[in-house]
């Protein structure tokens, strides 16, 4: 049976699948499930919006810790951070194949706007 068919109104893909984003949507398109994600090539891939952390920050910041990590500091004594800052990315291409209609203060809002 169907995701559909069983009431799924949506499809939320985490980030362990983002080598395959552009099926996923594509296949949410197909199916009449719209796709979001908490990773930002999912819009870029056909899929409604995605939510997360801005990933060249993540990993400048990554870099940062693997830089004190090898010039002698515990891991243990480090900080354990949380984002401060998400990106919103809403494709609206996708947005009219489901019939949905971006209010425009999101689409304001919004980091990233795929047409």
């Amino acid at each position: 049976m169907s995701l559909k068919a069983e009431g799924a109104e949506a499809l939320v893909v985490q980030p362990f699948f983002s080598g395959h984003a552009e099926e996923l949507a594509q296949l949410g398109l197909k199916s009449g499930i719209p796709v979001i994600s908490d990773y930002p090539t999912f819009p870029k891939a056909g899929a409604l919006a995605s939510l997360g952390v801005d990933l060249d920050k993540r990993v400048r910041r990554t870099a940062y810790f693997i830089d004190r990590i090898l010039k002698g500091a515990k891991p243990a004594d480090l900080p354990v951070e949380q984002p401060t800052e998400f990106e919103l990315a809403v494709n609206v291409k996708t947005a009219k194949a489901f019939g949905i209609v971006i209010p425009p203060t999101l689409l304001a809002r919004a980091d990233k706007v795929i047409e």
